[in-house]
């Protein structure tokens, strides 16, 4: 599977903690290798954001992303329930 980090996901993710980034970069593996692994939580969001899903880094943060063509997602934006406004 390749993931695209958008510009946005890239600048949210480098304001992240340092521990925040290592649990993130231990949930991508685990996305990696099943995208609807039970640990992630992944779901279809709704409303303006229907297309597309989210999975949890933790309890509060949670990474929005499309799945694309050719084995390819799309990492759009990573942080709290804020980044679905």
């Amino acid at each position: 599977m390749r993931i695209i980090y958008s510009p946005t996901f890239l600048k949210q993710y480098r304001k992240l903690t340092k521990e925040i980034q290592r649990v993130a970069e231990e949930k991508e593996g685990i996305f990696r290798a099943d995208p609807f692994d039970s640990r992630l939580k992944t779901h279809k969001l709704h409303g303006r954001l229907s297309g597309f899903w989210a999975f949890s880094i933790t309890g509060k943060i949670r990474i929005i992303f499309e799945f694309g063509g050719n084995q390819s997602v799309v990492f759009h934006t990573v942080g709290p329930h804020d980044i679905y406004d």
